[in-house]
């Protein structure tokens, strides 16, 4: 009997499935042939080809007789080039051409003609979950994805070059192969806050975003300094722990960037004319969109009304639950998406409505559904919004250095580890009955906010927004309860509702 079976994985949504691959060597028959079961897509079926040439230019010798390559559980659709090295590895062991591994081996590479090992897309998931399941697990792996093995201990990862290192493994030659370790965090910024001139209200909302993980849009004509400001939000963010980078970069990986360990906080900012599977994330093999890209970061949309209506729409469900779900007729995948939305929009489409020194050339049904695209249940999900006015000449050529990102950044660190030990998380992330724990009122201040409620016709998801935003700003006085002022502050925030 030549059989063997070992051990790889397929990626189902955000989580992997354990795969057996299964060999099988008939060679009583002298009709040769090559056969893949267990639910393939194309790239898996194209294997044959792939693997057959790999072992023959390595010089191994390639089976007599029909060979079947069983994937199980074949009720799960299987789909990825990572099949390449196990199904390799498998037929050597079956055809008694390397010594039986153990059966703790879990085996992920694409192969070339040669016998080369390709890197992979998901590599980071695949090491990161299997591990979870199974503590004894070990990975043979491409070199080429070395980098994302590196939150693995590497005394289980051996990385190969070439299908022929697997002899050398199966022969115990180990050490060669264990990946070096290298420093992984790194938190440098290209840009500054102390570049931006003037806009200290707009600086102040931003810290406050910032330390509660707060979404934020920034309203103002062309020039006022949203997008420099926008893109300076993460050199004031709290740092990553290490939970987050291994998060994110396992979300990188199966969206198919390699060797990308996040080590700051994401930063995506897609163009207005993208699509809302590009934003949210499908496909017909659904992958993570921007939203999940921008988890644990910055999702920063530029010029937001240009956005289409069904994108801007299709961010309702992830704002409120911090991941999204993608349902396609034969999957179901679900990706977390707690990102913190930074919008910014012109007033109106010339962009100069309500400017003191440009005149807008706009009509006011103009005005009116330009604004319009931007939908009441998308403006109650955004925290604070602010009116920035044109930077005066006076500040735009001052000489004085505004303050520094890590000034701002030290105190939203203070700011941040005090909703952490109160509460294990940011005030932004609460949901309605931690709202109702951890921001009490007392009579007076309840009195206040239930009045401005009522002036402004204030929602109850406005009202419980109001609530987490005067909690950060609570936080940044370190006082213990919320008071009348850090109230009136968040609604100052609010200034689009107010104003209407």
């Amino acid at each position: 009997m030549k059989y063997s079976k070992i051990k790889t994985g397929a990626i189902n949504g955000y989580s992997v499935e354990e795969i057996i691959v299964e060999i099988d060597v008939n060679s009583r028959t002298t009709l040769r042939s090559f056969k893949i079961v267990g639910m393939p897509n194309t790239s898996i079926l194209e294997s044959e080809k792939r693997v057959l040439s790999a072992l023959r230019n390595s010089e191994f010798d390639l089976p007599n007789g029909s060979v079947v390559a069983n994937l199980s559980p074949s009720s799960l659709k299987k789909e990825g080039t990572h099949f390449d090295l196990p199904i390799a590895v498998a037929l050597l062991e079956a055809s008694k051409q390397i010594k039986k591994l153990e059966p703790d081996f879990f085996f992920f590479g694409e192969l070339g003609l040669d016998g080369e090992v390709r890197p992979i897309i998901g590599i980071a998931l695949y090491l990161m979950a299997i591990k979870e399941k199974n503590e004894n697990a070990k990975f043979i792996i491409p070199y080429g994805n070395v980098s994302e093995s590196f939150f693995i201990d590497s005394s289980n990862v051996y990385a190969i070059k070439n299908i022929k290192d697997i002899q050398k493994i199966s022969n115990g030659e180990r050490g060669i192969f264990n990946p070096e370790k290298i420093e992984i965090f790194e938190h440098k910024h290209d840009i500054d806050f102390s570049e931006i001139k003037g806009q200290n209200f707009a600086k102040r909302a931003v810290e406050i975003a910032a330390s509660g993980f707060h979404n934020i849009l920034l309203r103002g004509s062309p020039g006022s300094g949203k997008t420099m400001i926008a893109k300076r939000i993460p050199t004031i963010l709290p740092d990553m722990t290490k939970e987050e980078i291994i998060e994110s970069t396992k979300i990188y990986s199966i969206a198919g960037f390699i060797n990308k360990v996040i080590r700051k906080r994401p930063f995506r900012s897609p163009h207005h004319t993208a699509s809302s599977a590009s934003i949210i994330g499908g496909g017909s093999s659904p992958k993570p969109g921007e939203i999940s890209l921008a988890h644990n970061g910055v999702l920063f949309m530029d010029e937001f009304p240009e956005y289409k209506s069904d994108v801007i729409e299709a961010l309702r469900q992830p704002l409120e639950d911090g991941e999204v779900t993608i349902t396609r007729s034969k999957s179901v995948a679900n990706y977390p998406a707690k990102f913190m939305l930074v919008s910014s929009q012109n007033p109106c489409p010339c962009g100069y409505y309500g400017d003191k020194e440009k005149e807008c050339t706009c009509n006011i049904n103009q005005i009116l559904n330009y604004n319009k695209k931007i939908s009441g249940p998308i403006l109650d999900r955004i925290d604070l919004r602010l009116e920035m006015p044109r930077v005066k000449i006076d500040e735009l050529l001052s000489k004085e250095v505004g303050e520094s990102s890590e000034s701002i950044k030290s105190r939203i660190l203070k700011t941040s580890e005090i909703q952490i030990k109160r509460q294990g998380k940011l005030n932004g992330k609460l949901n309605n009955k931690e709202i109702k724990l951890y921001t009490s009122l007392d009579l007076k201040t309840e009195s206040f906010l239930k009045n401005a409620a009522l002036n402004f016709k204030m929602t109850a998801r406005s009202v419980n927004r109001i609530l987490k935003v005067s909690r950060t700003i609570a936080d940044s006085f370190e006082s213990k309860n919320i008071e009348i002022s850090h109230i009136s502050e968040a609604l100052n925030y609010r200034g689009k509702e107010i104003i209407q």
